[in-house]
């Protein structure tokens, strides 16, 4: 030791005071930590809750920011479109945080994960949460992109022990019920390397989604899925009961509910193993998904109009449900017109999308279970092979911006009406 200890004693107190005023004057906590305490969404009866407050979402769906999240060159887009999204007032992400068996694979065979893959999705996480958005994040696919539930099946097929080649084992074998509920807990108790938070306490997330429009139409009675959202529902509880959760349904009416059966866009949609009211019963299941798609449901093409009346009514028999059956919100995950229709238009689906809002808007107006709608997708420039035929970058076209931006102030005057201090009505609107 250079300093005798006569000098010691006052050099020790020096540094310590000199460290106090620096801490004094200096945020140390990182980006993503600073800002005001982020409470969990919670629910009661229909309406999502936030520190006692109700709290409606205007939000919308970009599938590829893990992906996109996992190269450096390629991180860009993912801050963009959090930036983008903050900027309009939206407050929830719907986004995958799966990709199994594929290129930037997160799950590589069953329990096997790629670490890199994984901070990828820990950077979606903790960039939302720089940006004040809460993240809805769905755990596996029922189509085959990105893996879904066909990898799994192919995996248990190739180590021998899939009881079926059919993709709807996925929901009966109980080998396969092994690696999903593997999966589910690797997910929920994964401590994110940049904020050090485990997923499942982390309050930027709003919710699980089980499944991305589950179906299972070799039971068309709908036992095998209604079981399976069972199973998998109480897991997810048992292991994080901060978050809320959902199945991730499009929303068709089964054989459980024969009154409404007429609300469906076909006889076709009433024998995909599914059925909206029965499977949201379900009391580990905290809210209802709806998807909305008139012009890709229906074999034969609608004119604008008939799309529209049809959407009301679906919309609104959804809202009804949630009111008056399950006493749970309902959120419209995806509400999607094509490009690919005949004589399309961008101006229609700012039609589309106001429609959806309109009747949002007036729910949530009245306290009831209508508690947002997510545009399916969004992109940012330069996203050609990410897009299908709904994809949409929101800047591009300032109607677009405009419609969404007054309906995330519409949604956040109807909360500070209610006595929440909300940031977007005064700062935005």
């Amino acid at each position: 030791m250079l300093v005798t200890n006569g000098m010691l004693y006052p050099l020790i107190g020096f540094a310590s005071c000199i460290a106090f005023i620096y801490m004094s004057m200096v945020d140390l906590r990182p980006q993503y930590l600073k800002g005001p305490e982020i409470g969990f969404v919670g629910r009661n009866g229909t309406q999502f809750m936030v520190n006692g407050e109700a709290f409606y979402l205007n939000g919308w769906n970009s599938y590829w920011l893990m992906d996109q999240a996992v190269d450096e060159y390629s991180r860009p887009r993912v801050r963009a479109m959090l930036q983008a999204g903050a900027k309009m007032g939206l407050s929830v992400c719907r986004t995958w945080a799966f990709n199994d068996g594929g290129y930037n694979a997160l799950q590589l065979s069953p329990g096997r994960f790629d670490e890199h893959t994984f901070k990828g999705l820990d950077r979606v996480i903790a960039e939302a949460r720089k940006h004040g958005i809460r993240l809805m994040l769905s755990l596996v696919n029922n189509l085959q992109p990105f893996g879904g539930k066909t990898q799994y099946v192919k995996w248990a097929w190739e180590e021998g022990v899939a009881r079926s080649s059919s993709n709807d084992s996925f929901f009966f074998d109980p080998t396969i019920r092994h690696y999903f509920k593997n999966y589910i807990k690797r997910i929920l108790t994964r401590k994110n390397h940049i904020t050090g938070i485990e997923y499942r306490n982390d309050p930027i997330i709003f919710a699980w989604e089980l499944m991305n429009e589950p179906r299972c139409m070799t039971d068309p009675s709908g036992d095998a899925l209604q079981d399976w959202i069972e199973e998998m529902a109480g897991f997810v509880k048992s292991i994080d009961k901060n978050h809320l959760l959902t199945v991730g349904l499009e929303g068709f009416y089964g054989p459980k509910s024969p009154a409404k059966l007429n609300l469906n866009p076909g006889e076709w949609a009433g024998e995909l193993g599914t059925d909206f009211i029965r499977n949201f019963k379900i009391p580990n299941i905290d809210f209802a998904s709806v998807h909305t798609y008139p012009d890709r449901w229906f074999h034969d093409e609608l004119e604008l109009d008939e799309t529209l009346n049809y959407t009301r009514k679906w919309v609104n028999s959804h809202i009804e449900d949630g009111d008056k059956i399950l006493k749970k919100p309902v959120l419209f995950a995806e509400i999607g017109l094509s490009y690919k229709n005949k004589n399309f238009e961008p101006s229609q689906r700012e039609v589309f999308y106001k429609a959806i809002y309109d009747i949002v808007y007036k729910s949530a107006k009245r306290h009831r279970a209508g508690a947002g709608a997510f545009i399916w997708q969004f992109m940012v420039g330069g996203m050609e092979e990410y897009n299908d035929d709904f994809g949409i970058v929101p800047w591009e076209r300032p109607s677009t911006f405009r419609l969404i931006t007054e309906q995330s102030c519409k949604l956040a005057a109807v909360q500070q009406g209610q006595g929440r201090l909300n940031k977007v009505a005064n700062e935005l609107c």
